[in-house]
């Protein structure tokens, strides 16, 4: 039995893939919905699962093509995010045979296919599968600088491969040590979910997430993109808990809180959790916003803000966080951009033995807040800062 899949994402069709090949259907999937229709001409498939929000081409107009054009009855499926209800009625108009709402499990979206086309004649014994198929797909930079003993990579393998619609991003800066090669083996057989971006030299934290962000921006399949630190001081379920925050909203950025509150595990040393405070004041003061913590290894940005926030150099390499609220504020304005912004309490964070940020490198950063309220005191001396071939970065 043939299973077409189209959808424009890649990060649903392969899981789905994966996963009827595994019953025993032969399945071909297309990220373009025009190919996807040049397929169904020489594939024939018993069954049709579409999207319906696809550029160029929408799902509806896929339907419209098979039932109407080739006035042919294959059982169609949609899978879609969609969940308004004159889209759904369209679609039975058209004469689809069922509408799945995502999210939703791969076990009840292979029931739903047995359902509609039956078995194959060589049924596989498939255990269920925990996947669920996401609404989004989120690409998440992850600098790592010497994390060949830190790098929880079965962490990072049991997240991507229960949760689909992720795409890691490994920055690796310049690392002295084996961080490349553990990267490198913990893409082996994944690089559809896992990008390993190398950069030949240490360029510091705040360079190394600016390309990630800047790279993984061009992979259209991707809704939101974000970033974390390697030792997963802040964990992928807590991340998870952000995009669900700016998938549900209006909101361009969501920034996670490491504020401690009732049922958080949030644990600092003591000597440090002062000096964040004595920063924190002064950050306040330099954004003119209430930000409780910006220093935050855990962000989640809107397509549409990237190049805002990343498209040029920072002039810091620890504190950009702080840079890129500056930066939104520049672009729309301090009262516009208070309201694109969000703190979301974490309800973990620990801090990781090994940090590479020392107390001395702390009191460091009151000197480079003074740079960033110069720097950016205007969108004009902004604007000359950035473009100036002289900027060195703190």
């Amino acid at each position: 039995m043939k299973v077409l899949a189209i959808d424009d994402q890649q990060l649903v069709l392969l899981p789905l893939q994966k996963r009827l090949v595994a019953l025993g259907y032969e399945v071909q999937v297309e990220t373009d919905a025009k190919k996807g229709l040049e397929l169904y001409e020489s594939f024939k498939p018993d069954l049709v699962i579409v999207d319906i929000n696809m550029p160029f081409v929408s799902g509806l107009e896929v339907v419209k093509h098979i039932r109407i054009t080739k006035n042919s009855q294959t059982p169609i499926m949609v899978l879609s995010g969609d969940t308004k209800d004159e889209t759904i009625t369209e679609g039975f108009e058209l004469g689809i045979n069922d509408y799945m709402k995502k999210p939703l499990s791969l076990n009840e979206i292979s029931a739903r296919v047995k359902r509609l086309i039956g078995v194959p004649t060589l049924q596989n014994v498939v255990t269920n599968s925990n996947v669920m198929i996401q609404e989004r797909c989120v690409g998440v930079v992850i600098p790592c600088y010497n994390e060949e003993e830190r790098l929880l990579s079965d962490e990072f393998i049991s997240y991507i491969d229960k949760n689909s619609g992720y795409h890691l991003c490994f920055v690796n800066d310049g690392s002295k040590d084996k961080t490349l090669e553990v990267l490198k083996e913990l893409q082996k057989g994944r690089e559809d979910f896992i990008t390993v971006y190398d950069c030949e030299k240490n360029g510091g934290k705040a360079e190394a997430v600016r390309l990630g962000m800047l790279h993984m921006s061009k992979k259209e399949d991707l809704d939101y993109i974000g970033f974390l630190d390697a030792d997963l001081s802040t964990d992928l379920a807590d991340f998870d808990d952000l995009v669900k925050t700016i998938e549900t909203s209006e909101f361009k950025i969501v920034s996670g809180s490491r504020i401690s509150r009732m049922g958080a595990n949030i644990t600092k040393e003591s000597a440090r959790k002062i000096i964040s405070l004595t920063i924190n004041f002064i950050i306040r003061k330099i954004l003119k916003m209430d930000f409780k913590d910006t220093q935050c290894g855990a962000k989640i940005f809107r397509k549409d803000v990237i190049e805002i926030a990343f498209g040029k150099k920072f002039v810091t390499q620890w504190i950009f966080d702080v840079e890129i609220f500056k930066r939104m504020s520049i672009h729309f304005g301090l009262k516009e951009a208070k309201t694109m912004l969000c703190e979301q309490p974490l309800k973990r964070w620990i801090h990781a033995d090994g940090s590479k940020l020392s107390m001395k490198d702390s009191v460091k950063i009151v000197g480079q807040l003074g740079q960033i309220a110069w720097v950016y005191r205007s969108k004009k001396q902004y604007l000359k800062a950035v473009s100036s071939t002289d900027l060195k970065v703190a």
